[in-house]
């Protein structure tokens, strides 16, 4: 089903806009806020432009004076793009005269100024990003809203910068038409049910997907089905109608093992001359038993009584 690539490609051109995803969203916006902090960064390049500075301005004042603090400034500012960190988490994509020269990081890498040029910092941590497929269509023609949670991360930050222009937008985007593709082969019963395989199928073919970007897809989960109001009620009022209906079927056949019960009793009490006299008299015993009123009885059926009893004493 989600393996027809061809089926899904066609999906992908289709779409011009997708809800749910900005064009100029950034690849970690989709993730929590709290991210790791790049002091460290920074203040290596402060400290890189210090150091930078006060040696040739010790080195020139003598010479240059009052031009020493611009040559010591234009030296620093030279020395702190030229040394450079990258956490052990980014990984800095670098062009040499236009072309890719390396991937940087972590930790101390040399960036020739005027020659080289960072295109790209890569996170190579793992991203957790939401997206949503609106108004998807199943099998039968019910209109549904996916909510889904993609997790996802880069291994290759040449691919990842190299192969497409924008690859947070591009996997998200892959991700929104794959699950339409999914979503359009089941029908709306079999979505619910299903949801684990879909999920399953949708990595699957996410990750075969991605992995010409040099990227991995870890996870993909549908956290959410959402349909139409409207077709709530319908479904809750067809529920409610299913119910009484298995109310009413039992209630029958209730009714009719009764009745059945009944026939038979009948029939017993026709076969047996004796049987209705005697389910008289056990009524009427039952009833004197109680002692709650007053039972006068014909001297035929008191004589019964009286036999019963001699018996049972």
């Amino acid at each position: 089903m989600i393996g027809k690539k061809e089926h899904l490609k066609k999906s992908e051109g289709q779409i011009s806009e997708v809800p749910g995803i900005d064009d100029n969203e950034s690849i970690y916006d989709t993730t929590s806020n709290k991210r790791a902090s790049r002091a460290g960064v920074y203040g290596f390049a402060v400290l890189v432009f210090a150091i930078s500075f006060l040696i040739v301005f010790a080195v020139l004042f003598p010479v240059l004076q009052a031009y020493a603090v611009l040559a010591a400034a234009v030296v620093g500012l030279l020395c702190s793009f030229t040394f450079r960190v990258a956490p052990q988490w980014e990984r800095a994509v670098l062009l040499r005269m236009g072309k890719f020269h390396k991937v940087a990081g972590p930790g101390l890498y040399v960036v020739i100024p005027l020659v080289d040029s960072i295109a790209m910092f890569v996170d190579q941590r793992m991203i957790t990003s939401s997206f949503v497929a609106e108004q998807a269509l199943t099998a039968d023609l019910v209109s549904v809203d996916m909510d889904a949670v993609l997790y996802w991360m880069v291994f290759d930050s040449r691919k990842a910068c190299m192969e497409v222009a924008n690859f947070p937008q591009a996997v998200m985007r892959s991700a929104q038409a794959a699950i339409r593709d999914a979503v359009g082969q089941v029908t709306l019963a079999e979505l619910s049910v299903r949801r684990c395989q879909l999920d399953h199928e949708l990595e699957e073919f996410m990750a075969d997907k991605c992995e010409e970007w040099g990227i991995s897809v870890l996870s993909v989960a549908i956290r959410d089905i959402r349909i139409p109001k409207d077709l709530q009620q319908s479904l809750a009022r067809e529920a409610q109608a299913e119910r009484e209906r298995d109310a009413r079927v039992l209630l029958a056949e209730v009714e009719r093992d009764i009745s059945e019960m009944y026939v038979e009793a009948a029939r017993v009490y026709n076969q047996e001359e004796g049987a209705m006299e005697l389910r008289a008299m056990n009524l009427s015993y039952e009833s004197a038993r109680d002692g709650k009123g007053v039972l006068i009885a014909p001297s035929s059926l008191a004589d019964g009584f009286v036999e019963k009893s001699r018996l049972k004493g």
